[in-house]
């Protein structure tokens, strides 16, 4: 029997019948409420990160608390979602009132509020969750399986300043910025802008190569990228250029928009749909080799 995250997320889709669980093949859930006539559509995710998987032992935990909401809020930016509310769960550690502070901090730079939660204690390494609550700005909701043949491929901005950043701090060089690792930010309006234009969206949490190979496959189509296209930190060696492009953490918009259409953002076109092929991602006219991204075993 097959194991690891994809064969338990396969074991669930079984239970996920109700349409807003989107089969479990999307950012989030997207749940109608009320009447057909005046009803609420909510935009709902839930995100976990673990000390030694998501941060660094060590890392200041005001900087964890940022990086916990910024990324549950990306989640929301990538369905054009108003954020309105977190619940927090919460594994308690020896510098709690510090994570509380960042916690605090981020909840009031993104004018988000806190709506609950649960903590408990474990000897473990610390677990962290966060669900977001967010409404619809509009609809239809954006999801990862509306690009059609003849898009284009767009992005929000550069990949592998995260991967720059995480080995910066890995190393203790304090001269480095490590903002984009330690502090990513969200492209809430740039979602609630693309959202009535794009015919596809997600955000980028994996790797650009392994998100961009999820929503070719959601949409039944194939994602031709230009390497040439794609846009990279300033400081990045053209030897890492790869690297950066499977490492993840970047949380840009990656979408897709029909011929003629401009974002109403900034952003970089990055390559073209086409009818779905042997290969569900080209970079540069070929399918990419070695890892696409991060994955749980």
């Amino acid at each position: 029997m097959a194991s690891g995250e994809a064969a338990f997320i396969a074991a669930l889709r079984g239970m996920a019948a109700h349409p807003a669980a989107r089969g479990l093949a999307d950012d989030c859930a997207v749940l109608e409420v009320g009447p057909e006539s005046a009803s609420l559509t909510l935009i709902l995710t839930h995100d976990m990160m673990v000390e030694g998987v998501h941060w660094l032992p060590g890392q200041d935990p005001a900087d964890v608390a940022w990086k916990l909401l910024a990324t549950n809020l990306s989640d929301l930016a990538a369905k054009g979602a108003e954020p309105l509310g977190v619940l927090l769960g919460y594994t308690l550690a020896q510098d709690n009132a510090r994570f509380a502070e960042g916690l605090g901090a981020a909840l009031a730079h993104f004018g988000v509020p806190l709506l609950g939660g649960d903590t408990v204690r474990t000897p473990g390494p610390q677990t962290l969750g966060l669900t977001a609550l967010g409404r619809a700005t509009h609809r239809p909701v954006p999801s990862r399986s509306g690009a059609r043949a003849g898009d284009g491929v767009w992005i929000t901005g550069p990949v592998g300043a995260a991967m720059l950043g995480f080995e910066a701090l890995s190393a203790g060089d304090s001269s480095a910025n490590t903002t984009a690792y330690r502090r990513p930010v969200p492209r809430l309006g740039e979602g609630r802008a693309l959202a009535p234009l794009v015919t596809a969206m997600m955000d980028i949490s994996d790797g650009l190569l392994l998100d961009a190979t999820r929503m070719a496959e959601a949409s039944e189509v194939t994602l031709a990228l230009d390497p040439e296209a794609i846009p990279l930190p300033a400081g990045l060696p053209g030897s890492r250029a790869r690297d950066a492009l499977s490492w993840g953490d970047d949380y840009e918009l990656l979408f897709t928009l029909p011929p003629g259409t401009a974002p109403p953002c900034a952003a970089h076109r990055i390559g073209a749909v086409l009818p779905r092929g042997a290969a569900p991602l080209l970079l540069g006219g070929s399918p990419p080799e070695g890892p696409l991204g991060y994955e749980h075993c």
